[in-house]
């Protein structure tokens, strides 16, 4: 419907671990989206204020502030764009807080990279490269 800014949609990867960090960067790259990665919450708060991030994947066990935290802070900052949490935490109270929070989407750990070309193009206003 509107134009998007930026040819190559901004996706923010929140997560504590390097090695998610890393693996989410090489297949938002591989899916043609530009990676911006952040080793807690307080970086992801810092980035969206900064400029502008198209989407965010968010954990939601994290030290200082936690995803639900960060959901809290995004929407008093009024972030517009979809955040899903990424989380290795199965419990349907949390996926609950979550939705109620403003989260669009609330992805297992083992099931995020079978997932996330769904997810980009469902939540993204950008078309298939499939």
């Amino acid at each position: 419907m509107s134009d998007k800014p930026s040819p190559t949609p901004k996706v923010a990867v929140v997560d504590d671990d390097p090695r998610i960090r890393a693996l989410l960067e090489d297949e938002l790259s591989d899916e043609g989206f530009t990676p911006c990665l952040c080793a807690s919450g307080r970086e992801l708060i810092e980035l969206v204020q900064a400029e502008q991030i198209d989407m965010v994947l968010l954990d939601l066990m994290m030290p200082e502030i936690d995803g639900l935290q960060c959901l809290e802070k995004l929407r008093e900052l009024s972030y517009p764009g979809p955040v899903v949490i990424v989380t290795a935490l199965s419990d349907d109270s949390k996926r609950r807080q979550a939705l109620s929070s403003g989260a669009k989407d609330y992805v297992l750990k083992p099931d995020l990279f079978d997932a996330l070309p769904r997810l980009l193009y469902q939540y993204l206003d950008v078309k298939s490269g499939a």
